[in-house]
C-alpha cells in the first residue's frame, strides 16, 4: 500500500514538472502588449499557458495584474484572492486588493487590507497614505497623516494634504511648519508655495506672504494668489498695491466681498472717501452674509469721515437691520454724543451697548467710557 501511494505521489510530482517545463513564454510578445497597454489581450495569452485550476502563485501574479490594469476587477479580485490563500500576508498582494476594491467602491474592504498591511509593517508609508482617504472625522486622518509624515517629511502630497487638515482645524502654525519642510526640499513646487500663502497670512507673516506671493505671480496670474496678497499688502499698509491687485480681480470678474471690502478700506486710509463709499456700497452688493453688519458698519465710519453723519446714522441703522452689533451701538452712541448733540439718543445707544454684554477685557475702555457718559448724559 505504501509503495502505490508513494508511486502516486512521484507521478504527481512528475506532472507538474512536466507542466512547469512546458509553460514557455514569448517574452517578446508578452512586453509588446505591456507596451502597448494592451492588458486584456495580455492577460488572456498568459491564460491560455496555464490550466484554470492553476496553483503557480507567479503566473496567477502576472494574470491578476493583466486584469487590472485591464479593468477586468472581478477576475483579478478573483485570482489575487487566490494568491493570498496560498500565500498570505504577503504585502503587494494587499495592496492590489485594497486598490481593487477602492476602485469598486468598498471602501470598508479597502481599509481592512490597508490595516492587514499596517499590521505587517508598521512603517509602511503608502498604507497610512492610504488609509488617511478613507478616515471618518478629519482627526482620525490627521492622525494617519501625521504617521506617514513621520515617514516621509518631504513628500509633497502628504505635505499638502497634513496641511489642508491642518489648517481646516485652526492648527495654522503646524501647517506652516509641515509646509515649510516640503518647499525647502522642493524649492520650485508652486503647488505648495501656493497653498501657504493663506496660512502665513493667518499666522501675520505678511512681508513672507508678499515675497512669495511676487515670485509665484511671475509663473501664473492666479487669483488666489492676488486675494492673499492684496490681503497682505493692506496689513503692511501698502494701501494702493492692495488696490491695484483687487483692481485686477475686479477687471477679471473675479472680485468678492473680501476683495471689495478691502479695497473700501485702502481707500477710506487713503482718503479717497468717495471711492471708499462707492466700493463699501459694493461690499454690500456683492453678497448679503453673516459680515453684512460689519460691512454697513464701514460705510457708515466712511460717512463719519466725510462728515456726512445723517447718512453715517442711516447706514448704521441699516446695519442693525441685518443682525444686532454692539460696534455700531457703541458708534451710534458716540456719533449721537459728539457730532450729533443728541444726548438722550445717544444714552439710548450707549445702553444698548452695555445691554449685549460686550468683552469685558477687550472693550474695557469703551464700556468705561460709555458708563461715564451714560451717567453724565441723564444729568443733562
Amino acid at each position: 500500500m505504501m509503495k502505490i501511494w508513494f508511486s502516486i505521489l512521484l507521478i504527481g510530482l512528475s506532472f507538474k514538472t512536466v507542466v512547469a517545463q512546458t509553460v514557455k513564454i514569448d517574452t517578446e510578445k508578452l512586453l509588446e502588449y505591456y507596451e502597448t497597454q494592451r492588458y486584456a489581450e495580455a492577460a488572456q495569452y498568459l491564460q491560455s499557458l496555464y490550466p484554470t485550476d492553476t496553483q503557480d502563485a507567479k503566473a496567477l501574479t502576472q494574470i491578476a495584474y493583466c486584469q487590472m490594469m485591464a479593468g477586468k476587477l472581478p477576475d483579478a479580485e478573483k485570482n489575487y484572492m487566490k494568491i493570498n490563500t496560498l500565500q498570505p500576508n504577503t504585502i503587494p498582494v494587499l495592496f492590489s486588493l485594497a486598490s481593487i476594491s477602492s476602485r469598486r467602491g468598498n471602501s470598508a474592504n479597502a481599509k481592512t487590507y490597508l490595516q492587514q498591511i499596517i499590521q505587517l509593517d508598521r512603517k509602511n508609508f503608502s498604507a497610512y497614505k492610504q488609509m488617511a482617504t478613507y478616515a471618518d472625522t478629519p482627526e482620525s486622518k490627521l492622525e494617519y497623516l501625521k504617521k506617514a509624515h513621520s515617514l516621509n517629511a518631504t513628500d509633497p502630497d502628504i505635505s499638502y494634504d497634513l496641511a489642508t487638515v491642518y489648517s481646516g482645524l485652526k492648527q495654522f502654525q503646524p501647517a506652516y511648519d509641515v509646509l515649510k519642510t516640503a518647499i525647502a526640499a522642493d524649492p520650485e513646487n508652486f503647488t505648495l508655495q501656493q497653498i501657504q500663502l493663506p496660512i502665513t497670512n493667518r499666522l501675520g507673516k505678511y512681508e513672507e506672504v508678499i515675497e512669495t506671493g511676487e515670485k509665484l505671480l511671475k509663473v501664473h496670474a492666479d487669483a488666489n494668489i492676488m486675494n492673499e496678497m492684496g490681503q497682505a499688502y493692506f496689513y503692511v499698509k501698502n494701501y494702493q498695491r492692495c488696490i491695484d491687485l483687487f483692481k485686477m480681480l475686479e477687471d477679471m470678474g473675479m472680485q468678492n466681498e473680501g476683495t471689495l471690502y478691502y479695497m473700501a478700506l485702502s481707500y477710506r486710509e487713503l482718503k479717497d472717501y468717495d471711492k471708499a463709499a462707492i466700493y463699501a456700497q459694493k461690499t454690500i452688493d456683492e453678497a448679503i452674509s453673516d459680515h453684512t453688519t460689519l460691512y454697513y458698519a464701514a460705510l457708515a465710519g466712511i460717512y463719519e469721515a466725510k462728515k456726512q453723519y445723517n447718512d453715517a446714522v442711516i447706514a448704521y441703522k441699516r446695519g442693525l437691520t441685518f443682525g444686532n452689533s454692539n460696534i455700531i451701538h457703541y458708534r451710534l452712541g458716540l456719533l449721537y454724543d459728539i457730532n450729533l448733540k443728541q444726548p438722550k439718543n445717544a444714552v439710548t445707544y450707549y445702553r444698548l451697548y452695555l445691554k449685549n454684554i460686550p468683552d469685558q477685557k477687550k472693550e474695557k475702555e469703551q464700556i468705561a467710557y460709555a458708563r461715564d457718559r451714560i451717567t453724565l448724559l441723564a444729568v443733562k
